[in-house]
């Protein structure tokens, strides 16, 4: 009996063993697609290894198409359209595409593999994209799961952006990844200082990149970012402001604020941020300095949930019940959110209410 199971046990890790043979040796053969080659906007043309994903062998050219989830499929911002040599839309991609998307050829290009050669059209100010080499300069903790981290510019030496905007934080190899990683984060600092970049990282359990800035980030380490990317900034326009943010949706809003400060902008601003309790609740002090810089600018924190401790005496109540006790008339506005996807769309549908059309509400959504 024990020496059937054993003779059982022996074929199966037999058999398992040579399928894991096979499928080397098809990764090797069939999956080595050789050189391809990429035309871009019927102008540039590239040549590749075959086989990886558009995304991440545009990266490897320097090429660097905005993607909030590092790749995983998750965010939907990797979008280019492919004129020749893509094949059928992937189940993975179907819920990021619109009706009309699919049918004009729009992919996600962290999804779509590279097996031949390709014909794709991006936006032409994504070739000014670059990539940068930073030191960190210091790192600070805003509350118990938010980290402010500062990075000082090596190579180049200074960075363009407008306040509102995203770069690409990488991360190396450890042990919660094989290959180095990157994800999004909005800058918080003001565009005017051009050799700094800083960011608001909040810990995500489990999260590759946020553990990684949490548990082993140091001063004086090198990281690789690339950007700017995003058209989450201010128009130019004289109707009032509307920002409403949570958690580590400060940042942009943060860089917005700073850039207004220091062009003096007159333009009237209400900027309503939300947090559970005290502890989850930062950078007042900065709001309130604020205030004194913008004459026409209030600031209203609230918190849904505040503790006995906490001795709150301001605005209690989720943040869509603060909005929509102090607008009333959104007629002469335009909006500004970052955050959570429920926390947005719940203020979506107030605001609209209020008479601010969709049109002239704006959105960075922290999946």
């Amino acid at each position: 009996m024990v020496t059937a199971y054993l003779i059982g046990v022996g074929v199966v890790c037999g058999i398992t063993t040579l399928l894991c043979l096979l499928v080397i040796l098809a990764d090797a053969t069939i999956g080595n697609y050789g050189k391809v080659r990429i035309t871009i906007n019927g102008e540039k043309i590239i040549e590749a290894d075959g086989g990886h994903p558009l995304l991440s062998t545009l990266k490897e050219q320097q090429i660097f198409i905005p993607s909030a989830c590092g790749g995983r499929g998750s965010c939907g911002l990797c979008k280019c359209r492919v004129t020749k040599g893509a094949g059928g839309i992937l189940p993975t991609e179907m819920p990021w595409l619109s009706a009309e998307e699919q049918k004009d050829g729009v992919r996600l290009s962290c999804q779509l593999k590279v097996k031949g050669d390709f014909e794709i059209e991006i936006p032409p100010e994504l070739f000014n994209i670059k990539e940068y080499r930073t030191v960190v300069e210091s790192l600070r903790d805003l509350t118990h799961d938010i980290k402010e981290v500062r990075l000082r510019l090596i190579e180049p030496e200074r960075i363009s952006f407008k306040a509102g905007q995203f770069v690409q934080f990488e991360v190396p190899e450890y042990e919660l990844t094989d290959q180095p990683v990157y994800r999004a984060y909005s800058v918080s600092s003001c565009p005017s200082d051009e050799q700094h970049v800083e960011l608001e990282i909040r810990l995500v359990p489990n999260g590759i990149c946020t553990t990684y800035v949490h548990k082993h980030l140091k001063v004086g380490d090198q990281v690789t970012i690339n950007g700017a990317y995003g058209d989450f900034f201010l128009r130019d326009t004289n109707t009032e402001i509307i920002f409403i943010a949570g958690g580590s949706g400060m940042a942009p809003v943060k860089s917005i604020l700073l850039d207004m400060a220091e062009k003096k902008n007159p333009r009237r601003a209400r900027y309503f941020f939300g947090a559970r309790c005290l502890r989850d609740l930062f950078l007042v002090d900065e709001m309130r300095e604020l205030e004194k810089r913008l004459p026409n600018f209030q600031f209203i924190p609230a918190l849904s949930q505040p503790q006995p401790e906490d001795e709150w005496n301001g605005e209690s109540g989720l943040i869509t019940n603060i909005v929509d006790r102090h607008v009333t008339s959104g007629e002469n506005a335009e909006a500004y959110l970052c955050g959570s996807p429920g926390m947005i769309d719940a203020c979506i549908a107030v605001l609209k209410q209020k008479g601010i059309p969709g049109e002239r509400i704006f959105y960075d959504k922290f999946s």
